[in-house]
This record gives C-alpha cells, structure tokens and sequence, in this order.
C-alpha cells in the first residue's frame, strides 16, 4: 500500500488549520497516479480524481484504518475509471495465455546477449515511460488492474483480491502473465541483463525444457515470495545451473522494478484549485452541522 495514504490519514486527524489541505494532496497524488496508469488519459485522470476526492471527503471522518481507507479509494477509483476509459473500437483482444508468452530459443538468445542500463538509470527517460505507459495500457482490463494495484501502487495480494473481487489465487495468475506481457513489450530495448547470470552454471543459451515451462509458470511467485518451500528450493536449484532461465529472471525482476518506479503525480492548476475548493465547502459544512440544533438536523 503506498505510505501516502498512511500519511494523508494521519496527517488528518491532526486537525490542523491545513491538515485537510495536505491530507487531500496525499490523496489527490495517489488516485491520480492509479487512475493515469489505469485510464492511459491524463483528460481522463484528472476526471476520476476530481470524482472520487469528491467522494472521498464526504466519508474520510470514518476510516479507522489506513488500509481500509486505501481499499475504498482504489475500488471507487477502478470503477470510475472503467467508466470513463477511452478504448478504440478496433483494439484487439490480447489472449495472454501462458503458452503464448513463453519466450523461444531465439528470444532468450537475445536476453542473453543484452548489454542495457538498469532500470535504476532509466528512472527520468521519458521514451521508457512512454514504452510502460503504452505496454500497461495494452493489457485487457482485467490484467492491467491487477499489475497497477501490486506492481505500481504496492498493495499485496490480499488487498489486490478486496479491490478486484478476485480469489488471491487468480489475482497471482494474472498478475504473472501482465509481467510477462510487458517484459516481452520491452525487451530489448529497455531490460538489462545483470552480469550474474553471466556466472552460471549453463551458458548455451537454451532453456532446460522439460524443467523450464512449470519455472515460467511460477516465476512471479519466485519472485513475491509466495511459492511453497519445496517447490522454492526446486526452483532456485535449477535456476543455479541454468543461464536462460536465469536471464529471464532477471528480466522479469526488473520489469517490476520499473513498474515501481514509475509515479506520476497530479501537478497542474485544476489538481491545486479543485484541493482548496474541496477544504472551503469541507470547512463550511462542519461549520454548519456545528450551528445546527439536533432537531433541525433530523
């Protein structure tokens, strides 16, 4: 879960003159960032912003809870999204079988040979933000919710579930195949290849196969730390002694890297107008509701 909200809900119940002025800011970061990976649409994440800040300063009093307060957002957020969410009406349907995005002899030949910068050095290169952004909104919706909510916007599995109404175990499934289809989106020119797997065991470049399909299969789970312990112990044996399968890792890893560093954030004019507008009638209200006798109220 992003610490922004952690923060914004604490920075609330301070009660300051400003407190609500800040915590809004926190939120406005956070739901315009979801909604810009989520929508594809600077238009259209200015939009839900508005939508759900609006929304959310109606209820904020009642979050006990940092993680029951990011939840909330992140599902209002999602369907207000989906509802605005531009899609071309010619834009195929991506299939994302795991067959299908399983690398081949020539592809993990190519992994092998990258030289590229880390994902560290690209963290200002627009052209590689371009290349996520477009990868990201690529995926079918189902897909693309659940990398946004746990790659970009930190929530674990479980939370994923409560936002998506997806069981934990389908969440890990699809999860695994959005990072492969943004990892094959982009390599080469984007992932590196780290100089430890030049040091294993096998280096021809030819995935082990009659091991390496159920390795794929589970790799997102390798890599969150969710896979069962003798199936883990399996897995980092074989990935000692296999230089693809080890490249592949590395390529998946760091796809995830990128996805964490990739934070837009709501700067313009309207983002700053709509906060203090929003505070003003937050203000007013609790003034009046202060004023109000119980009896005129009911």
């Amino acid at each position: 879960m992003r610490e922004d909200v952690a923060q914004a809900l604490e920075i609330y119940r301070q009660q300051s003159p400003d407190s609500l002025d800040r915590a809004l800011a926190l939120l406005q970061d956070t739901v315009f960032a979801f909604s810009m990976k989520a929508c594809g649409h600077p238009e259209d994440a200015e939009d839900t912003m508005q939508d759900v800040l609006v929304k959310t300063i109606r209820h904020l009093h009642g979050f006990q809870d940092a993680r029951a307060l990011a939840v909330w957002l992140y599902k209002v957020a999602r369907t207000t999204c989906l509802a605005r969410r531009r899609r071309p009406q010619s834009a195929p349907f991506l299939d994302l079988s795991l067959d299908a995005l399983m690398p081949d002899e020539q592809e993990m030949s190519l992994l092998l040979s990258a030289k590229l910068p880390n994902p560290e050095q690209h963290t200002v290169s627009r052209e590689t933000n371009a290349m996520l952004e477009r990868a990201v909104r690529e995926l079918p919706d189902a897909y693309r919710a659940v990398l946004v909510l746990h790659d970009m916007e930190g929530l674990d599995h479980s939370e994923v579930a409560e936002v998506t109404g997806l069981s934990e175990g389908t969440v890990r499934v699809r999860l695994h195949r959005a990072r492969l289809h943004v990892r094959r989106a982009l390599a080469p020119q984007v992932l590196a290849r780290p100089e430890a797997v030049v040091r294993s065991k096998s280096t021809d470049g030819k995935p082990k196969h009659k091991h390496c399909r159920d390795l794929f299969a589970r790799l997102s789970d390798y890599i969150d730390g969710t896979l069962e312990d003798d199936f883990c112990t399996q897995m980092h044996k074989h990935l000692s002694d296999c230089a693809p399968c080890m490249a592949f890792l590395a390529s998946l890893e760091q796809v995830v890297k990128l996805c964490h560093l990739y934070k837009p954030a709501a700067q313009s004019e309207h983002a700053e107008q709509l906060r203090r507008r929003l505070s003003r009638e937050y203000a007013a209200a609790k003034e009046a509701l202060a004023c109000c006798p119980a009896e005129a109220c009911d």
